[in-house]
């Protein structure tokens, strides 16, 4: 559990999930304005909304955490403002994020007869 203490940021922005530590990192510096060292979790999402990294420092070195949801989507806050990149949370609005929403049922095809 993390403590509410913690500042949450979730980037606004969909980022590739390709990305390892140090881009991720960068991506807090250049992007999200703060220090990805600062003792703050900061949340990226991919495009598809179906997949989330997870960064922290951790005494000594970056953890990641990476979630892939199979039949839902994580639901990302919006910004207020066009401009902002990133959007702060608390704990429970974190865990909502985690635990995704149903993604709807698929349309079936048309019959060609």
């Amino acid at each position: 559990m993390i403590p509410a203490s913690v500042r949450i940021f979730v980037c606004t922005e969909p980022q590739d999930m390709r990305r390892g530590f140090d881009a991720l990192a960068l991506t807090v510096r250049q992007v999200i304005g703060e220090d990805p060292r600062g003792g703050a979790v900061f949340v990226f999402a991919s495009r598809r909304s179906d997949r989330v990294k997870v960064l922290w420092w951790d005494r000594n070195g970056y953890c990641l955490m990476y979630k892939r949801l199979h039949r839902a989507l994580f639901r990302v806050p919006a910004a207020d403002e066009p401009a902002q990149r990133s959007v702060v949370v608390d704990t429970k609005g974190f865990a909502e994020l985690l635990r995704g929403v149903e993604r709807a049922p698929r349309r079936e095809g048309r019959n060609r007869s």
